[in-house]
């Protein structure tokens, strides 16, 4: 009985590999096109994440062949580098908090400025698009949050005695983090705005049309049962925006709260990685840092995908 269950099955297998192969060859011209894509897309993502991994097990300075250590630098990352716990508990906080709400605000933002006039619906999104653009004009913020009187909130809170003297902002552990959220949240009407708008340009009216007729009566029950589900890849694609910028948080925390910051108030994965990777040149914990990264963002998209299948149930 075993040889005939072996034996079907190596036929199955054979039948698809078989099936496979003449999907191939018919399609091979789509193939021969994506290949360009394919070949730059292997070799600037696909292969630096897997060599980044494998330098992940080794002591790598950069000069001397790598060694092999195992797992020795995971174990340091989570046992004895109270530093990267800090920045991990940093990281966590501040993608809970920008990543849900810029999201939020992004298809909101999106779903009024649709109804708008062609010619004010262009004027109002290059509005809110503008911030992204601006990204390195940390100098704003740092003069609103200058820790001396000059400062134009501790100007103003001085001058309506709100305050007897200037707040240090950049030196108060408790108040980096807001501060580092209100500017992320500032910056983070970016590419997933432009995509949301863009879906609901695409949206077919039809669809409205058939939905009054299946007895939908109000602008929620649209939404839920028709824009979200219809804009399903639109959304995908904004998540994954927002997952990376909101784990990916770096260049506001150097600028704002320094590098490093007053006690890790503002230390976040990606600075730890700089830190390692950009000054030390320990490659291989450098390394171990960006997987770990890699692990924690590559969980928050597959729990979001979950989420948004259930759009419209």
């Amino acid at each position: 009985m075993v040889q005939p269950k072996a034996e079907a099955k190596r036929r199955g297998l054979k039948l698809r590999t078989g099936k496979l192969l003449h999907q191939m060859r018919l399609n091979r011209q789509s193939y021969f096109m994506l290949a360009p894509y394919f070949l730059i897309f292997f070799t600037f993502t696909v292969f630096p994440v897997l060599m980044s991994m494998l330098l992940s097990l080794t002591d790598f300075n950069m000069l001397q062949f790598p060694d092999w250590v195992g797992l020795q630098n995971y174990a340091r990352l989570f046992i004895t580098d109270e530093v990267f716990l800090i920045a991990i508990k940093n990281t966590i906080i501040l993608a809970t908090i920008t990543g849900p709400v810029s999201y939020i605000a992004c298809f909101i933002l999106a779903w009024l400025i649709n109804e708008l006039s062609p010619k004010m619906r262009a004027f109002v999104t290059l509005v809110f698009y503008a911030p992204s653009l601006s990204g390195s004009a940390f100098i704003v913020w740092k003069l609103l949050f200058s820790d001396d009187s000059y400062g134009y909130i501790n100007a103003f809170l001085l001058e309506n005695r709100f305050i007897s003297d200037p707040i240090l902002w950049s030196t108060r552990t408790d108040l980096i983090l807001p501060i580092l959220i209100i500017v992320q949240l500032w910056l983070s009407l970016g590419t997933s705005f432009l995509a949301f708008i863009a879906g609901l340009q695409g949206m077919d009216k039809t669809l409205y049309e058939a939905g009054a007729v299946d007895g939908i009566r109000n602008r929620w029950q649209e939404l839920w049962y028709i824009t979200l589900p219809s804009m399903r890849p639109q959304l995908m694609f904004g998540a994954v925006i927002q997952i990376t910028a909101s784990f990916a948080i770096s260049e506001v925390s150097k600028q704002i709260a320094g590098f490093p910051s007053i006690q890790y108030a503002g230390h976040t994965i990606v600075t730890h990685l700089d830190d390692y990777g950009g000054i030390r040149f320990e490659m291989g914990y450098a390394s171990a840092i960006a997987t770990v990264l890699f692990v924690i963002m590559l969980s928050s998209n597959l729990v979001v995908q979950k989420l948004l299948r259930k759009v419209g149930e």
